[in-house]
């Protein structure tokens, strides 16, 4: 079992993997909170433009780490429906619908904090590297790589730390390449993976995104 110390550990390990594969045109999409850590790391590596992909989990009522669903926003807002979830805890559709203008509202809000007016990345082309700190489920994954797929990128990579292994065979159908560290048996949770696992603050990925935004300016002007 593969453990990290924090996220940047992670990401810095995710890095030198992807590294080697020599990818055309990187741009690196971290889901936040917890994939910026991890995404800024190989956004450095690679030399990388860093974006977000903004997507939120709609989870089962009495047990909200489960999820039934996932939203993510773009021209046309994607819910993707974890259906076996659904039949299994008995779900109707109208709490999921609810629950996800909720949550669409909760990612208007963090594009507003976290990017401002700034205008998505252009990922058309290039190489898009979709990057989180872990994936269990994968339904708010699924989505985003969906959404994603929309921007037309020339190749899609999903690059994370650690996921159980059926979650991986499952999202291989979403991409073109997974970069997985550890597929670890059995998985019960994301967090026992990590030393330090714990909840980012809105302050810390506003200053991360800033921080490689001067970091790249400082490197365009010494060009």
């Amino acid at each position: 079992m593969m453990r990290f110390a924090d996220r940047t550990e992670a990401g810095r390990l995710l890095a030198q993997r992807l590294a080697s594969m020599q990818l055309a045109n990187p741009v690196v999409l971290a889901l936040p909170r917890g994939g910026v850590p991890v995404g800024a790391e190989i956004a450095r590596a690679l030399n990388a433009p860093l974006d977000l992909l903004l997507v939120r989990k709609i989870g089962v009522p009495w047990q909200p780490e489960l999820a039934v669903a996932a939203v993510i926003d773009g021209e046309q807002p994607d819910v993707v429906i974890e259906e076996s979830v659904q039949r299994d805890a008995g779900i109707p559709a109208d709490y999921i619908d609810k629950q996800a203008k909720e949550q669409l509202g909760e990612i208007e809000r963090r594009r507003r904090l976290y990017l401002g007016a700034r205008p998505p990345v252009a990922v058309k082309g290039c190489t898009a590297i979709v990057v989180d700190d872990g994936v269990a489920t994968g339904t708010s994954m699924r989505a985003a790589l969906r959404a994603l797929r929309r921007r037309l990128p020339a190749r899609l990579v999903l690059a994370v730390p650690v996921a159980p292994a059926d979650t991986v065979a499952r999202l291989r159908a979403e991409v073109d390449d997974v970069v997985c560290l550890s597929q670890p048996t059995p998985f019960m949770a994301i967090g026992p993976y990590y030393d330090d696992f714990h909840q980012l603050a809105d302050s810390e990925v506003t200053t991360l995104m800033s921080e490689l935004e001067r970091e790249r300016a400082r490197a365009g002007s010494a060009t």
